[in-house]
Parts: structure tokens; C-alpha cells; sequence
């Protein structure tokens, strides 16, 4: 008798189970890097409110547990910026975060504005999460060191074009 996951677009009623969610997946984040300021930790609830309304915003949920969430968004050069990808730890590993991003990036394609790329970052030491984002065929375009201790690592990958078959 299990539930299965399912994802939807977030409403503002989600945003203290996503805060809640966010805060507990970035622990290791910050363990990792030794930063217990970095912005996911930091983030007010009328902040993410915001993010609600002017960004894409999808959640996972098991029931009524919010167990995952993913943020996105197309820049005025057309990129489609994808963030704050967080799946609670006892999900971890079972293919949500792959659900979501792929899904963050079929939400963004449909909206009004053309995509051309996809655009996210990671810190350098999260290799799970550099794995999981080249798996999907992002590939690192930068590193950008933001502390002595902490370099961001942009990735990005092309919009997949259809090809026309006979």
C-alpha cells in the first residue's frame, strides 16, 4: 500500500514546506563547504513568497509531504536558469531530482518566452550533484571561485532539437 510520488506546479501554500525542505537538504551543502551562511539557509519565508510568484517553482510531493523542489526561470537572453534543486535525504537516489529538473526544463520550454540553452551551478565539491546534472547532459561551461573555499561550476545544455525523420 505505498504512494507514489507526483510532481506539480508549487502554490503559495507550499512555501513553508519548501522552506522547511530547503533548509533541511542544504545541511550538507554547508557542512561540505563550512558555510552555515550560504542564501539556501538564509532564505525568508516572504522571499521565497516572492520566488513563488515571479518564478517557476515545481514540488514532488509523497502525500502531502513536500519531498522535493526545483526553481526556474528564462533570462532575457533566453536562457532557462534552473536552481535550488533540493530532494529530502530518504528520497535521494531514486530518480526525483532527475523528475524535476527534467520537468523544470519541459515547464520552461512551454512558456512564452524561446529557450535556447539550459543553465544551472553547483558548488565544486557536491559530486552527486555534478554526476546527476552531467547524466542529463548538462556540461561545465565555468568555474567561477567565490572563496578560497567554495567554486561555482556553471553547466549548460542546448535545448534538444528534433530531428526530421522520412
Amino acid at each position: 500500500m505505498g504512494m507514489s510520488v507526483t510532481t506539480s506546479i508549487a502554490s503559495e501554500d507550499d512555501a513553508e514546506r519548501i522552506l522547511k525542505l530547503q533548509y533541511l537538504c542544504y545541511q550538507s551543502e554547508a557542512e561540505l563547504y563550512g558555510d552555515w551562511a550560504i542564501e539556501p539557509l538564509t532564505q525568508t519565508l516572504d522571499s521565497l513568497r516572492t520566488e513563488l510568484k515571479e518564478r517557476h517553482v515545481l514540488v514532488a510531493r509523497l502525500g502531502d509531504e513536500v519531498v522535493g523542489s526545483v526553481r526556474g526561470w528564462v533570462d532575457a537572453g533566453g536562457v532557462g536558469r534552473i536552481g535550488r534543486l533540493c530532494v529530502h535525504p530518504r528520497m535521494q537516489r531514486h530518480g526525483l531530482g532527475t523528475r524535476l529538473v527534467l520537468g523544470m526544463e519541459q515547464l520552461l520550454a512551454a512558456g512564452d518566452s524561446p529557450v535556447q540553452a539550459y543553465r544551472l551551478f553547483t558548488g565544486h565539491r557536491s559530486i552527486g550533484n555534478l554526476r546527476l546534472y552531467q547524466r542529463l547532459g548538462y556540461r561545465q561551461t565555468e568555474v567561477e571561485e567565490v572563496t578560497r573555499s567554495l567554486s561555482f561550476i556553471t553547466l549548460e545544455k542546448p535545448v534538444a532539437t528534433l530531428a526530421a525523420t522520412a
